[in-house]
């Protein structure tokens, strides 16, 4: 994207796109569009929802609700551009406008969520909507529109009112803060590795990507490790160097916790209290409160059961772990207790030791392309899918890669976007989101979908591997991708992902199950300079191995889930000391010395880079009930592709949308709600101590 001062008068954002699939004309977008086009598109948005809210004629559904689903195009437009790539592809200009727009869209939301002639009608039609023949899905849309008006405070008066206005334009600011800080601080970090002797146990896979993070960061001829977690999590598996293991880890853990303007405390700090206060308003105990009753959870209560049902057994397995890796470093002669980094390397060894597996000899069966190809064939196999690559479209960065996907029919599903690599540019993690949603309210439109990942790239005209990780994170992304790509509903406000946050997480990681199928592994999984397919012993050990270090693993996000519940309990969070209370957090329930938080609070951006996973980082495990069940529903049949049970997934899950409770969804696929039984047996915990 260019920077020269454009015309105001000619603003792409503004137009219709005549681009192949209407697909946002990325190339003509240029930094000083964004501004003009948000005060425009505000402007009008407020225009359509003041003409919704003082219209005389007699309460209907066409004529509240859906005229808001059909209002606001040019805002949802713009937005969706500018918020992708403040993701995906920012610069310090867009940052700044990130930083300015926050509030404004803020106190725009709040202008309609607190508009009380237009409540006044939504609620009209909530007491009356036994009388106006609706269809199921519309029951269900003016259901949401009814709790979310509740939810934001349209029924405060006075000086709540505008309290709670100012409440959620300032953790809107915080928000932005929060993630930016993350960014600068990830940006700001980096490894490298000057002499041969940093380079001591690695393989030449990471050493090539390590090359090419150094020849990007102006280095070129060295090595870099940075805080992506596609470097950083191989190198510190697989470095001799343990003073160089723990300075890459201390930076890893203390991202948002350097001091300064990055530091992310007292942010936290000042959003926990806000956010206690919101709920409060809002007539509940605690925000964790708020949070969960509009959740399939619908009690904190609730969600700390099923997390302590798991950190029980895990801790154990973690324990147990912990003790095989420490045998192992005494018996090389390390005379010290395992540090949290030296858990990844010694862990390589112990798997190496009791499933015959090294990553070096499995990595060069993990293509990145290859992958890509097996997430579409379980597609296809599954659902019927196919994607064709589009070449001569707009993208946001030469990265990117753009597919068409069409129905068993051949009838045009949507178009995928999938942005793979690390950069400077994009903040860690990996997600999926939307350029555009399904719906079809006047006529079909069908979404643009996007996955965005971190993967370290592979040396210039070299190939692009993946850890098995990497490949499970692509498969769970693809499966976000699908859930919107295959959306079938009317509405905008139940299209694809608009689910219960609990529940979101279900048709992504159930996906995540094919990848490891003797019938995928073995189709896709070749080496990439033999392309001979991974030998079948090597498969049968690699699939065996998949519940090798899960008491880690485990512990690490439940204590990150559990850390989030207690700190969104807090009722006056005033002078809140984030270091201490996570501490405290993690020394009540035992925390295993040498393991710390998947994320920690000063860079737990699901929690406070935004309201997403706030009192909500539990959604995972919750999920995970639900698809550790759902996959066992296939195997019972003996076939994975089953054709009945994909097409009850595609009808109940994938391509429903929003439209009905999620357990009544997930009952109408599976025939009844899961039991905890088959997660933990998924993980391996059944027989921890």
């Amino acid at each position: 994207m260019t920077e020269a001062n454009p015309p105001l008068e000619a603003n792409p954002l503004l137009e219709n796109w005549a681009t192949p699939f209407a697909i946002p004309p990325f190339e003509s977008i240029q930094i000083e569009h964004y501004r003009p086009a948000f005060d425009t598109a505000l402007a009008s948005h407020r225009t359509e929802v003041d003409a919704i809210a003082g219209n005389d004629a007699e309460p209907d559904f066409d004529n509240v609700i859906g005229a808001l689903e059909r209002c606001g195009e040019d805002l949802h437009r713009v937005a969706m551009v500018f918020f992708n790539l403040c993701g995906s592809h920012t610069n310090d200009a867009m940052q700044e406008i990130q930083r300015d727009i926050a509030p404004v869209l803020a106190r725009h939301s709040n202008e309609t969520l607190f508009n009380r002639d237009l409540y006044s009608r939504i609620r009209n039609l909530t007491e009356r909507r036994a009388e106006l023949g609706l269809s199921a899905e519309q029951a269900r849309v003016l259901e949401r529109y009814h709790t979310m008006f509740n939810r934001a405070g349209a029924l405060l008066e006075g000086a709540e009112r505008e309290r709670m206005g100012e409440i959620t334009q300032r953790l809107a600011v915080l928000g932005t803060q929060f993630g930016q800080n993350i960014l600068a601080d990830e940006k700001a970090y980096e490894l490298v590795l000057e002499s041969e002797s940093d380079l001591a146990g690695l393989p030449d896979f990471l050493i090539a990507a390590a090359a090419e993070a150094a020849r990007e960061r102006g280095h070129d001829g060295k090595n870099v490790i940075t805080l992506s977690r596609s470097l950083i999590e191989p190198f510190l598996q697989f470095s001799e160097r343990r003073d160089l293991r723990e300075q890459a880890y201390n930076a890893w853990l203390s991202r948002g916790e350097n001091g300064g303007e990055t530091d992310n405390r007292g942010i936290v700090s000042e959003t926990v209290a806000l956010r206690a206060e919101r709920a409060k308003l809002l007539g509940f105990d605690n925000f964790a409160a708020f949070k969960t009753d509009d959740q399939m959870a619908r009690t904190p209560d609730a969600v700390r059961e099923l997390l302590m049902q798991v950190w029980t057994p895990a801790r154990a397995r973690a324990e147990a772990e912990r003790d095989k890796l420490q045998q192992i470093a005494q018996a090389e002669g390390g005379n010290f207790a395992i540090a949290a980094w030296d858990w990844r390397h010694y862990a390589g060894k112990a798997r190496q030791a009791e499933h015959d597996l090294d990553e070096t000899e499995i990595k060069p069966y993990f293509q990145l392309d290859r992958i890509i190809e097996a997430a579409f064939d379980t597609a296809n196999r599954l659902f019927g899918l196919s994607f064709r690559a589009l070449d001569d479209v707009p993208l946001y960065h030469p990265d990117v890669r753009a597919f068409e996907v069409t129905g068993a029919d051949g009838r045009h599903i949507g178009v995928f976007l999938g942005d793979y690599f690390a950069r400077p540019s994009k903040r860690s993690g990996a997600w999926a989101s939307a350029f555009r949603l399904q719906d079809k309210l006047d006529g079909e439109q069908r979404p643009i979908i996007v996955n965005v990942m971190n993967f370290a790239k592979g040396a210039e005209g070299g190939a692009n591997l993946l850890t098995f990780d990497d490949a499970r994170t692509l498969f769970h992304e693809f499966g976000h991708a699908l859930h919107g790509l295959m959306s079938d509903v009317t509405y905008p406000k139940i299209s694809g992902t608009s689910v219960a946050r609990d529940f979101v997480e279900l048709p992504s990681q159930l996906y995540e199950h094919w990848l490891s199928a003797p019938e995928v592994l073995g189709k896709f999984a070749v080496h990439y300079k033999t392309g001979e397919a991974m030998p079948k012993a090597l498969l049968e050990r690699l699939i065996a191995a998949r519940n090798f270090n899960q008491g880690f693993l485990t512990v690490e996000y439940t204590a990150s889930a559990l850390v989030d519940l207690e700190m969104h309990l807090i009722t006056d969070a005033d002078g809140l000391d984030v270091t201490k209370f996570e501490a405290d957090v993690l020394a009540g329930i035992d925390m295993p010395q040498a393991i710390n938080m998947r994320h920690r609070v000063p860079h737990f951006a699901h929690a406070f880079a935004g309201d997403g996973y706030s009192a909500g980082y539990y959604s995972y495990l919750w999920s995970e009930v639900m698809d550790a069940d759902a996959f066992s529903a296939f195997e019972e049949t003996g076939d994975i592709f089953d054709a009945e049970m994909a097409e009850k997934l595609a009808t109940h899950i994938y391509s429903a949308g929003g439209r009905q409770d999620p357990a009544d969804a997930y009952t109408a696929f599976r025939g009844r709600m899961p039991t905890i039984d088959a997660l933990l047996e998924k993980r391996g915990l059944t027989d921890a101590a």
